[in-house]
């Protein structure tokens, strides 16, 4: 067939990617089109138009222009495209089984704010948790002036208010294995289909889940997975910036390149001690700055 059709890409391997052809149900595996030699690589979010081989399998022939990306950078300076038309990142976390990752979860934050775009978080497992937990976190991170919900897909709770806030977004989840992304997008009734599509492309390493959930005037797709949205190098700077709370202190330290961390007379410390920053946080800025800052040698 030559007739060319809009797509959606949920995910991508070496060789191949999953797409969502519009008026389709079920995802596509679909081969990665050579340019002079090249293959133009496509990244979760990018619209498409590819064609319909005969084995039922498709072609992406070209890749329509993005009207956002998100990068990650990676050595010496350098950046990688990892997801495109994205306006908002879902953060999903567990409340139990596994525990709440909140270093993860602030990551997936700090992320969203370097990026500038909405994020959403998201606690599941609520049954398996101790209420004071559950109230305990979403109170936090509602206090930061992010949307929280607390969800149990089993049961639908609050699924109808999480679909509500997704209506009009180009949305991406992001949580780590285990936390209810794959509950999350039953109970909503997105799309899902389990294939062979591995890292290096269409071979049976491992099994990827291509996930969509669509809206109107917008989607949500699975992520690419929790170590693409890695800040790699940072500054204690850029770090702070992740953190309004911590941010917002920051400009009552006694020095200016104060890092929050051993320094006399820092305000963020302070207000930590205090109760003013919740120790959780503070712990995540430590843990990521210790992940992507290196300090100049003497």
């Amino acid at each position: 067939m030559n007739e060319l059709f809009p797509g959606l890409v949920l995910g991508i391997g070496k060789n191949a990617a999953w797409i969502a052809l519009e008026g389709e149900a079920v995802p596509r595996i679909a081969a990665l089109k050579r340019m002079r030699g090249e293959r133009e690589m496509p990244v979760s979010g990018d619209r498409v138009e590819a064609r319909i081989l005969e084995d039922e399998t498709a072609l992406i022939e070209r890749i329509l222009p993005r009207a956002s990306t998100l990068t990650r950078r990676i050595a010496r300076g350098r950046s990688k495209v990892m997801a495109a038309n994205i306006d908002t990142l879902v953060t999903v976390t567990s409340l139990a089984d596994p525990p709440p990752r909140l270093t993860t979860l602030d990551q997936l934050l700090v992320y969203s704010e370097l990026e500038g775009i909405t994020a959403m978080v998201i606690f599941t497992k609520p049954d398996r948790s101790a209420p004071s937990l559950r109230t305990e976190l979403a109170s936090l991170y509602e206090s930061l002036g992010y949307t929280t919900l607390v969800v149990n897909p089993k049961t639908c709770q609050n699924m109808d208010t999480l679909r509500k806030n997704l209506e009009g977004r180009k949305a991406m989840l992001a949580g780590v294995s285990g936390v209810g992304k794959s509950s999350i997008f039953r109970a909503l009734g997105g799309e899902a289909i389990i294939g062979e599509l591995s890292s290096a492309g269409l071979g049976k390493q491992t099994t990827s889940t291509a996930r969509l959930y669509r809206l109107p005037a917008g989607f949500l797709i699975d992520s690419p997975g929790v170590a693409e949205f890695g800040l790699g190098e940072a500054t204690p700077a850029e770090v702070l910036q992740g953190f309004p709370e911590l941010r917002e202190r920051a400009a009552q330290c006694r020095f200016n390149d104060c890092n929050h961390l051993s320094e006399p007379d820092c305000a963020v410390r302070t207000a930590v001690a205090a109760g003013a920053i919740s120790p959780s946080r503070y712990e995540s800025y430590r843990r990521i700055l210790e992940m992507c800052y290196t300090p100049p040698r003497a």
